[in-house]
């Protein structure tokens, strides 16, 4: 059987980014039953030197939307990354999915060989990968990187979630176990 870009990339972000709205409104939850300012959350970090839940939310949907017009030579939508809110952040994961959802199958033929380059100005060097090295070892750990911290802010801070939450889409793989 073979696995497609398509499948691994839009596939992996869209029920990643969903999980993640679901996490947002119990953070959301969280802080009406503690009446706490719920920009606390949002201005959350596990260190003094990582970046804020709105931002790792931020990034994850960017690294989603980058990777897939990477992958398939196509522009990704420009955001401008000033979500000050829960529900701003949940509107943002909204758009990222609507452009995911908008990206044909099709756009991704011959993604696994495009030439990717990844310029980093600051150090004067470049990455150059296959569009296949790309997804695996930049664009997927990336993605995770920023989706799994938002995930560990919120519970640090107190949220109520757990597994479950972080995968909740693999809900719809459970079946009854037949008899044996």
């Amino acid at each position: 059987m073979k696995i497609s870009i398509y499948a691994m990339a839009t596939e992996t972000f869209m029920p990643m980014l969903r999980s993640l709205s679901i996490i947002l409104d119990k953070g959301a939850e969280h802080a009406r039953a503690r009446k706490s300012d719920p920009s606390a959350l949002v201005k959350a970090r596990l260190a003094p030197d990582m970046y804020t839940l709105a931002q790792q939310v931020q990034l994850a949907c960017t690294q989603a939307c980058d990777s897939v017009a990477h992958l398939t030579g196509g522009e990704a939508p420009q955001f401008k990354n000033d979500e000050e809110t829960l529900d701003a952040l949940k509107a943002r994961i909204a758009q990222t999915l609507d452009y995911l959802q908008s990206v044909r199958a099709s756009a991704f033929d011959g993604a696994e060989d495009r030439a990717i380059t990844i310029p980093i100005p600051e150090n004067n060097i470049e990455f150059n990968m296959s569009g296949l090295q790309f997804l695996r070892d930049w664009a997927l750990p990336h993605f995770y990187f920023h989706l799994v911290t938002a995930y560990d802010i919120l519970r640090h801070c107190g949220v109520d979630i757990g597994k479950r939450d972080y995968l909740s889409h693999v809900g719809g793989y459970i079946r009854q176990r037949s008899p044996a």
